[in-house]
């Protein structure tokens, strides 16, 4: 290791420097001070690990900044939260250049103010992985929560979901870079629609669709005590189906697992009434989740 733990905070310290106002106590004392808002508090933490979530060899440091952050502010605008504060735990294995070290802190504080966040804090150590661990902060006025969803719902979704998953296929597939761009960019360091989920939030209820379109509707019909069906044209209505589709072809993969099970999207998925994004269904009486046309669901987006 050519640098020291002071070196590595002096350079963390100077790209999350922020002049917001409601920053009282930034970094460099034992806490982060800072002005609380009015409304709820909303709070949530995520993770990423290397070698499960992110490898060197495939992202740079930079796209691997932006992806933990989208991660921590897409569960917040899901909530119907303004994101404002966000904290972050890392460990190093003390073999990355420093200049490794502070592009990963730039992906992550240009990530934040695409939503004016900021970083006010965290914690650093040494481990055999790289791991980083964010919780971001955020208020709201009126939670919209997974539990809102009611029969006679049109159930939305910001995007076309899918490229994530067809990023990360084609990497594994070592599929061309220049054909797969859209995906494997999707998969590094994913474009949320930050503001498309802002405007979602006239809705019934909902959620983030980072563990896969049918996981979460599961959990949300599950918490609204009604069935949710979905229609497969209102996928295809989407302008990037065509693209989509044929590179699920070129990696011999079904296009419905990668759009309704494929994870790692950071979209929205939504119930109500002329929203924004794709309708791509119904909320009837039930419980459940169906995919008309399909006979049976794709396997799932899991974690573990």
């Amino acid at each position: 290791m050519s640098y020291s733990e002071a070196q590595v905070l002096e350079v963390l310290a100077r790209i999350f420097a922020s002049n917001s106002a409601d920053i009282q106590v930034g970094i460099g004392d034992d806490a982060a001070v800072v002005k609380v808002h009015p409304g709820e508090l909303v709070m949530t933490t995520d993770m990423a690990v290397e070698g499960v979530h992110f490898k060197r060899s495939w992202s740079s440091a930079n796209d691997i900044g932006h992806r933990i952050i989208a991660a921590n502010l897409a569960d917040l605008i899901a909530m119907g939260a303004t994101p404002a504060h966000l904290v972050a735990a890392v460990s190093l294995t003390g073999d990355e250049p420093l200049e490794w070290i502070e592009e990963l802190a730039i992906g992550m504080r240009d990530e934040a103010a695409k939503v004016g966040a900021v970083i006010v804090g965290g914690d650093l150590v040494r481990s055999d992985l790289i791991t980083l661990a964010i919780t971001a902060i955020g208020y709201t006025q009126h939670p919209i929560l997974r539990s809102g969803a009611k029969v006679g719902d049109s159930i939305y979704i910001s995007g076309l979901p899918g490229f994530s998953a067809a990023g990360h296929a084609a990497l594994i597939l070592g599929k061309s870079e220049r054909e797969f761009a859209r995906a494997i960019s999707a998969f590094r360091a994913p474009d949320v629609a930050y503001e498309i989920g802002k405007q979602m939030w006239r809705a019934n209820s909902l959620t983030d669709i980072s563990d896969g379109v049918t996981t979460q509707a599961e959990q949300m019909a599950d918490a609204s005590g009604v069935k949710f069906a979905f229609e497969l044209e209102g996928f295809r209505a989407s302008s990037d189906f065509a693209l989509l589709e044929s590179l699920a072809k070129e990696c011999g993969i079904s296009i419905w697992q990668w759009i309704l099970a494929g994870g790692e999207d950071h979209g929205f998925l939504a119930t109500g009434k002329d929203l924004p994004g794709l309708r791509v269904g119904s909320v009837i009486a039930g419980n459940g989740v169906e995919v008309i046309g399909l006979a049976e669901l794709p396997k799932k987006f899991e974690h573990f």
